[in-house]
Order: C-alpha cells, then sequence, then structure tokens
C-alpha cells in the first residue's frame, strides 16, 4: 500500500501524457479500423474493373473487422477519459491506488482479438 502524500504537479503532467498516450493509441486503432473498411472496398472496386466485370462474393469479414476497431478505439477514448478523471480525482485526493484489473481486462480483449484474427487469416490462407 502506498502512503498518501500529496500530489505535486509532476503527477498530474505524468496523467496527462498517459491520457494523451491512450488518445494516440485511439486515434490510430480508428484509423486502421478506417483503413481496414476502405481498403476492402477498393479490392472489391479494383475486382470489377479489372477482373470480368462480376463482383467479388462478400463472404470477407474486411468490414466487421474494421468496423469492430473503429468502435473499439471509440471505447477506448471513454476508458481513457474515465481512467483520466479517476487518476486526477484520485491524485488530488493524495490516495492513489494502482489499478491493474481494467489493464488486465483490456489485455484479455486483445489477445482474443489476435486469436479471431489468426484463425481467419489461417482459414482465407488455405
Amino acid at each position: 500500500m502506498e502512503k498518501d502524500r500529496k500530489a505535486v504537479p509532476n503527477d498530474h503532467l505524468a496523467n496527462e501524457r498517459t491520457f494523451l498516450a491512450w488518445i494516440r493509441t485511439c486515434i490510430a486503432t480508428i484509423g486502421l479500423g478506417f483503413v481496414v473498411v476502405k481498403f476492402s472496398l477498393f479490392i472489391r472496386q479494383l475486382a470489377l474493373v479489372v477482373g470480368t466485370g462480376t463482383k467479388l462474393p462478400n463472404h470477407g469479414y474486411s468490414s466487421i473487422i474494421g468496423i469492430t476497431l473503429v468502435i473499439g478505439g471509440m471505447l477506448l477514448a471513454l476508458f481513457a477519459y474515465y481512467r483520466f478523471k479517476s487518476t486526477q480525482q484520485q491524485l488530488l485526493a493524495g490516495r492513489f491506488r494502482p489499478s491493474s484489473g481494467i489493464f488486465l481486462g483490456i489485455t484479455t480483449a486483445i489477445i482474443l482479438l489476435g486469436i479471431i484474427l489468426v484463425a481467419y487469416l489461417l482459414q482465407r490462407v488455405r
């Protein structure tokens, strides 16, 4: 248990830097989701122009993955703001307590998403 102490400006500045790092991650995740969806649409259009003139069958999951990434980035932004405000209140009260449960949840979600993506990619390679 950390000893109660008064927060100094460096603590608040570190909290802000952490929040901004989370926001950069959110922007990158949303941008990646956008690119995945747009690239999928681009490939379909390219197939129409270059191919036989028939539309490619739509059994890929690129759009779902891209939209999921955009939604995930938005939810991550909400989490980042919640975490920033929670840490700020704890610092002002002089009772900061680190939390690992939330980070375990995020790590688990990312690992599950990775497993799903690997399974999807392995299915497409065969």
